[in-house]
């Protein structure tokens, strides 16, 4: 059984940063993208950041703002968000595609304040 476990969020100034972490275990070998979702009440999930083959993308909002990197031998893929806003707020989600399934992690809260 594949568990994921998410970390790193908190309450922030506008301009400061954090730093997720979403580790995972089980059978995880055979992932071929990791990404970075977030969501607002009322809104719909965004990809934020996702990596695949080591090459990074990233919804335009974040771009230059934020960078996903990952640790294959720690099993952990990572967003680093500098410079937050307001607009960043929200529960972020790491997922982790494999070959035999889709996994996400339970979600944590970043609320950025003005």
């Amino acid at each position: 059984q594949v568990q994921v476990v998410e970390s790193g969020g908190g309450l922030v100034q506008s301009g400061g940063s954090l730093r997720l972490s979403c580790a995972a275990s089980g059978n995880i070998n055979s992932t071929y993208r990791l990404g970075w979702y977030r969501q607002s009440p009322g809104k719909q999930r965004e990809l934020v950041a996702d990596i695949s083959g080591g090459h990074p993308n990233y919804v335009h909002s974040v771009k230059g703002r934020f960078t996903i990197s990952e640790d294959t031998a720690k099993n952990t893929v990572y967003l680093q968000m500098n410079s937050l806003k307001p607009e960043d707020t929200a529960i972020y989600y790491c997922n982790w595609k494999t070959l035999f399934g889709i996994y996400w992690g339970q979600g944590t809260q970043v609320t950025v304040s003005s």
